[in-house]
């Protein structure tokens, strides 16, 4: 009995030992986003898929210093990363599913404007997601952008004719102002505490063309700060 028990302790140490081994090497598969590379894959509304021109290697890291495999030509890869030189992709190898990146020139771009958009989007994407951040709205933003900053908006009218779809959204724009108030505990001593009042300071007019932010308009007050009116490139059509 004290054998059995022995050698079922030893075989758990050795299952314990192993498991973050194991662990370690499935997240090692799953490339990370590296210095000087961004992430692209949640950027897109449809998957993108580059077609491997000839027998090439794919590699471990955007460095392309360390290959994982080689990818047949013909192969459908998904673009999930970009560097300045590459790819990162996801697909099948010849010897099974992998994940890293490949050298541009050996693959097939359905769009030959595929990478600078693809930067004007990443760089788009960072500034429309401050100024969601900020509760901000500017020209150039998506409906769905503005609500995602604003919210659902007071009032909302549409129109559509020959020319498009026109669409107002209407804000009305409140402040947090700080009301101080003091009270006593229970030795008598004074305290003070702070209620935050939800205050209208002004409204706002967000007209779009075709889903599209073109003017922004101060119905009241001055909502839009010293600041005035902000500035984002429209969405990024791609030719595919």
């Amino acid at each position: 009995m004290k054998k059995t028990l022995l050698w079922l302790v030893l075989a758990l140490s050795l299952a314990a030992a192993s498991a973050p081994a194991q662990l370690a090497s499935r997240k090692s598969t799953l490339l990370a986003p590296e210095p000087g590379t961004m992430d692209v894959e949640d950027l897109l509304k449809k998957p993108v898929m580059l077609k491997v021109l000839q027998e090439s290697p794919i590699y471990t890291r955007s460095a392309m210093d360390r290959a994982l495999g080689s990818v047949p030509p013909g192969t459908l890869v998904k673009l999930v990363g970009l560097s300045d030189t590459g790819y990162r992709v996801r697909g099948r190898a010849r010897h099974g599913d992998v994940s890293g990146w490949m050298r541009m020139p050996d693959l097939l771009s359905p769009d030959p404007q595929l990478v600078p958009n693809l930067k004007k989007l990443h760089e788009r994407q960072k500034q429309v997601e401050e100024l969601i951040a900020n509760h901000q709205v500017a020209i150039g933003m998506t409906s769905e952008e503005v609500q995602a900053s604003l919210g659902k908006p007071n009032r909302k009218s549409s129109k559509v004719s020959a020319t498009g779809k026109e669409e107002k959204l209407e804000y009305v724009v409140y402040d947090r102002v700080p009301q101080y108030n003091t009270s006593y505990d229970a030795l008598g001593r004074p305290f003070q505490s702070v209620v935050y009042i939800k205050v209208e300071t002004g409204s706002l007019s967000v007209n779009l063309k075709d889903s599209v932010v073109e003017t922004i308009e101060e119905t009241k007050g001055n909502p839009l700060g010293t600041g005035g009116v902000k500035l984002v490139p429209g969405p990024i059509i791609f030719g595919f």
